[in-house]
């Protein structure tokens, strides 16, 4: 398992387990985060936890990465497989999904959801 594996892999465990300190981590103080609950993107750290821990108020997401694959660039897209449950433990969503990663200083600065079967790693 190379390094950026086992980076994505901690990433989503972190998650997994609503570790938010554990994943701000890991992303830039200007990271760029989409907002899938209202649309559009949270920017911060703060952004991000106030983001998630909304969000785990009403979900339960599960997301586990399946292929993580970098370009030259140092962009990296990881396909995951994406449970989601309400919290009466009702299955909303159970599908594969992209998600797409640019980074500042090491550190993730930008994150983008696509469908699983979207251009691997799409131009800006």
């Amino acid at each position: 398992m190379d390094g950026t594996t086992k980076f994505f892999d901690a990433l989503y465990a972190a998650f997994n387990a609503h570790d938010v300190d554990g994943v701000l981590a890991a992303m830039h103080p200007d990271v760029e985060w989409p907002n899938r609950l209202h649309g559009g993107w949270v920017h911060g750290h703060s952004a991000v936890r106030d983001y998630w821990t909304r969000q785990w108020q009403v979900l339960d997401p599960r997301v586990t990465p399946v292929r993580v694959v970098a370009d030259e660039e140092g962009n990296v897209a990881v396909d995951v497989h994406q449970v989601v449950h309400d919290k009466a433990g009702v299955l909303l969503l159970d599908q594969p999904v992209r998600h797409v990663y640019r980074f500042r200083g090491g550190l993730i600065v930008h994150m983008d959801i696509q469908p699983a079967d979207a251009e691997l790693i799409p131009p800006d």
